[in-house]
């Protein structure tokens, strides 16, 4: 495990020798073509990359500048997924591409234009949809009277299945950012024969202490900022969750309450995040409607735990280390510290680590970073050997 962790730093792609790129690229299809079932290990190479993420740029050499240009979907639609629930997708990109699908952040923060900007559309057939109560999914969860008992993590999950059904896909590349990282990981430790490889971006997995980190750690930082952000919250309320604290001011019946709710959720949220060198608020200047079913859904989540067992995804981390993996973490992403990802590296032999040392939660070479993980397990994917149990022999067991 010593080993497998340590630790080169790369200045540039130079450093490494021609031979030592190629080996990279070429390390999952030589293990795939000679039989093994599954993908176990990289070459001991782990990459912390500095001064823009040169290192993955590098293994895409015919895409360097970054996202892939804008593109229309070639198919699109509302899945009708139970609970008067109605989940959007659309499908970019080549319909003979290998599968991948694109889980966005949040929770509540829904898939955009941008997102299919991320897959190779000459390689990929790329599925990106929005999360139930966000986005073009309806009903939105921002209306006050909204059932959300109907949509938590085990909902996600069984809609990402329902879609992969739906759209007639064995296994696919599962692509995710911020609490997609979180949901692509429960997904795949509950399904992992339907996924062929992964890539994770601003690395989360949905512990209670990364969400009291933001929500209370992080006034040690901007105490004038949490200040404003926790008075809002009733003085008898201020020592317990405040996440929850604040899923309750979202379902107030007063809309100005609920207004003001969303407004300084957002405007924390931007706090956190502002470490990145190039980090320019978003949350907190969008239009109050994206506001209100952003942070009702996020503090619905967090105030019940992601749904989650705590520790729920290293404990069934078992289930996935024979999976392809690329981690990619902002080194200042203060909000999202690299524990997480460091953690989940050491635990899975298959996957690699890249620290961006210009990016904090996304921004700077962020998003390069992202398309040339993506693009490298494109060659992956296509000769991984589909799994040699039945899905019914692999369903997942109860989770830990």
């Amino acid at each position: 495990m010593a080993e497998h962790a340590a630790v080169n730093r790369v200045v540039e792609s130079s450093s490494l020798s021609p031979g030592a790129l190629q080996e990279w690229r070429t390390s999952g299809e030589s293990l795939a073509r000679s039989g093994v079932a599954g993908f176990h290990g990289w070459p001991n190479i782990n990459v912390v990359t500095e001064g823009g993420g040169a290192f993955l740029a590098a293994l895409a050499p015919e895409r360097i500048d970054g996202v892939y240009p804008p593109i229309e979907p070639y198919d699109f639609g509302h899945l009708d997924v139970g609970d008067g629930h109605f989940v959007y997708w659309e499908t970019v990109g080549s319909p003979d591409g290998i599968p991948a699908v694109w889980l966005h952040g949040g929770p509540g923060s829904p898939s955009s234009p941008n997102s299919r900007r991320n897959f190779d559309p000459s390689r990929y057939r790329a599925v990106v949809f929005d999360q139930r109560g966000c986005g073009r999914s309806r009903p939105l969860a921002s209306d006050p009277e909204a059932d959300l008992s109907t949509n938590t993590t085990d909902h996600l999950v069984g809609d990402i299945e329902l879609l992969r059904s739906h759209l007639g896909i064995d296994r696919w590349v599962v692509v995710g950012g911020s609490w997609g990282v979180t949901l692509a990981l429960v997904y795949a430790e509950r399904y992992p024969e339907r996924v062929l490889a992964m890539v994770l971006a601003a690395v989360t997995s949905g512990r209670w202490r990364e969400t009291q980190w933001i929500t209370r750690d992080m006034g040690r930082l901007f105490p004038r900022e949490w200040d404003h952000f926790v008075e809002l919250v009733p003085e008898a309320e201020r020592r317990g969750d405040l996440a929850a604290a604040y899923a309750r001011l979202l379902a107030s019946p007063d809309v100005a309450l609920r207004e003001e709710a969303a407004r300084r959720w957002c405007t924390w949220e931007d706090t956190h995040m502002s470490l990145g060198p190039d980090y320019t608020p978003h949350l907190a200047v969008r239009e109050l409607p994206w506001q209100l079913v952003f942070a009702r859904l996020v503090t619905h989540y967090w105030g019940h735990g992601c749904f989650l067992a705590d520790n729920e995804v290293m404990a069934n981390l078992h289930r996935i280390t024979h999976i392809p993996s690329v981690l990619i973490h902002g080194l200042h992403d203060v909000s999202g510290p690299l524990d997480t990802a460091w953690e989940l590296h050491k635990a899975w032999p298959a996957s690699r680590l890249a620290v961006i040392e210009d990016a904090g939660h996304f921004g700077a070479s962020m998003a390069q970073e992202l398309v040339a993980a993506i693009d490298l397990m494109a060659g992956i994917a296509r000769v991984t050997p589909a799994p040699t149990q039945s899905p019914t022999q692999s369903r997942p067991a109860p989770l830990v």
